[in-house]
């Protein structure tokens, strides 16, 4: 058989790397995929249910051929108050919608716009996050009782202290036994998932020396079932779309960037390209069907894609793999797994907290004191103590305010003149001075671009400076890379207010993204047609056998040899202006 596409080249000798790779990483999953699932206020089935369903299908039908797909501890905020508030068949919905809106996405080819979210923003919200999933699991670490669950961090963190007084030493000691077993397995049986030595090592301790004295998965959520959920499909209606169409497009917007980010992760250490909207069009995929099976919303997973290319994949059937691993374990092994105690889940995801925080690189942001450092801040703090919905908008909006800022600096409005002591006669902006200038003819230089961020610049400069009522502006516009309806706005009106006046514009120069905005929106017509050039020169040339050659701008003098009277209107006995060159 002759594999093509993701399967090229395709062997025997690699599906045995991927069976092996698929083995390690489902083995991995599954306590991940419990405690992800406890930690967004639902049953830990639901998250070996998107494990297997999402895991699957968006290897089947991502863009990346190393992508692990499955619940993210990114999701945990989001899905926590999505449940809290609005309960967990709501939390199918958004699911359901949000896999709607990543198809979309992906079909309309939006999948490069989302890597061009700022990285400030999403270190902010990514270390934000990792700040709540770490002070969430406070109360199972110490085993605290009869805790109110808030949607915000500070409420969660004063039920914490005013429930100290409850805190189980049995729960502490089993949290630092699996706590302990992870850092050493990683250590010194680093072949072997941590996280799941630490599990059944404290869940061996707590059953033999501490049974029913402190809290289980069985004994806070109920027994594993061992067979996959029946198909359900869930009561939509308008008022529930309505209702969940916001919370869906948080779920789809940070789902699109965490499965690009661990795309691009991926990317990196094969060598290889994923296509970005393949992936979005996969993750949509499986985050529509996943909920069907009572799965929480899924997306890409940077620690176990990482994990399963160390581990040698070669294709998507690592992926597949895993699943089904996953699938297995649940049949064979689920009643064992409700005597899992919750302080060993609460190690396990303060370590998946601790390395997703990305702390070295928001100190490396903090250290350059720039609109950056602000930015990422922001956009932590807001992610803290409100939410990420609120930190990512605010952080984007900033990030534009400041970038449109930044950028309106850029264009440069320069007037010039002709100097006849360089060769062609190159205008030059040192040849305008306050003695020294055209009473008829004025030129300036565009330098950079001409859009709502500096639209004003341009309008401004000229208008302060046009008050001789010049017959000629030529504006030089080669340096001018992009234009968008502001900047143009801007120009036609200058345009206008110039013509009224008797005057004439023309344009050298123009770049073809701004001629194609002018025969758009008719300012081509406006200026006419015969007054745009390609060269300065060929501008002036044509400017010159419109103008009053009785005044000084009429002497030879002119843009080749400094004229005495240049600076006023008063006639020049001069001889008029020879032919110029095309050089300018």
């Amino acid at each position: 058989m002759k594999w093509t596409g993701r399967y090229k080249g395709y062997h025997l000798p690699d599906f045995r790397k991927d069976l092996i790779s698929g083995l390690i990483v489902g083995i991995i999953a599954i306590p991940l995929g419990m405690a992800f699932a406890i930690a967004s206020g639902t049953k830990p089935e639901y998250g070996i249910y998107t494990t297997i369903f999402a895991g699957i299908l968006i290897a089947l039908f991502g863009g990346s051929k190393y992508q692990i797909g499955g619940p993210t501890g990114a999701f945990i905020p989001v899905l926590f108050a999505i449940v809290l508030q609005y309960g967990y068949e709501n939390l199918l919905i958004a699911g359901f919608l949000a896999g709607i809106i990543l198809v979309c996405m992906g079909l309309f080819r939006l999948g490069a716009l989302i890597k061009f979210i700022p990285r400030p923003v999403t270190i902010g919200f990514t270390a934000g996050i990792a700040v709540i999933i770490f002070s969430g699991q406070i109360g199972n670490l110490l085993g605290l009782t009869s805790l109110e669950k808030h949607e915000n961090f500070l409420p969660n963190m004063k039920e914490i202290v005013l429930h100290l007084t409850t805190i189980n030493l049995y729960s502490v000691t089993t949290a630092a036994i699996c706590l302990m077993a992870i850092l050493l397995s990683t250590k010194y049986l680093p072949k072997i998932p941590g996280s799941l030595v630490g599990l059944v090592l404290s869940s061996v301790v707590a059953s033999l020396f501490f049974n029913g004295h402190l809290a289980t998965i069985g004994s806070s959520f109920g027994a594993i079932p061992s067979t996959l959920p029946h198909f359900h499909f869930p009561h939509i209606t308008w008022d529930r779309i309505n209702t969940m169409i916001y919370p869906a497009l948080t779920i789809a917007m940070l789902g699109g960037i965490e499965s690009l980010l661990s795309a691009v992760v991926a990317d990196g250490m094969t060598g290889t390209r994923h296509n970005s909207n393949r992936e979005l069009i996969g993750q949509g995929i499986a985050n529509m069907v996943t909920p069907l099976f009572g799965g929480i919303p899924a997306t890409g997973a940077i620690a176990r894609t990482a994990a399963n290319i160390k581990n040698g994949a070669v294709s998507p059937i690592s992926g597949i793999i895993h699943g089904i691993v996953v699938f297995l374990i649940l049949i064979l092994f689920a009643p064992y797994a409700s005597n899992i105690p919750l302080a060993s889940m609460a190690p396990i995801l303060m370590l998946v907290a601790w390395n997703m925080s990305e702390r070295k690189e928001f100190a490396s942001v903090l250290k350059t004191k720039t609109s950056d450092s602000f930015i990422l801040l922001i956009t932590f703090l807001l992610t803290v103590f409100t939410n990420l919905t609120t930190a990512v908008e605010a952080g984007l909006i900033i990030s534009v305010i400041l970038f449109v800022k930044r950028m309106s600096g850029l264009l440069k409005v320069t007037k010039v003149l002709p100097d006849s002591s360089v060769k062609n006669n190159k205008v030059k902006a040192y040849m305008v001075s306050e003695g020294h200038d055209c009473p008829q003819i004025n030129i300036y230089t565009l330098d950079g671009p001409l859009f709502f961020g500096t639209a004003n610049i341009l309008e401004k400069s000229i208008m302060d400076s046009t008050h001789l009522k010049p017959k000629i502006l030529l504006l030089r516009m080669s340096k001018v890379p992009y234009v968008d309806t502001t900047g143009e706005f801007r120009l036609a009106r200058l345009v206008k207010d110039f013509k009224k006046s008797g005057g004439t514009v023309l344009i050298s120069g123009i770049q073809p993204q701004s001629m194609e905005v002018f025969e758009k929106t008719g300012l081509y017509m406006l200026v006419g047609e015969n007054c745009f050039f390609n060269h300065t020169g060929e501008a002036i040339d044509y400017a010159l056998i419109h103008l009053d050659h009785n005044k000084c701008i009429g002497c030879k003098h002119f843009a080749f040899r400094e004229c005495k009277k240049l600076s006023d209107a008063s006639p020049c006995s001069e001889t008029p202006f020879p032919e110029t060159s095309k050089g300018f």
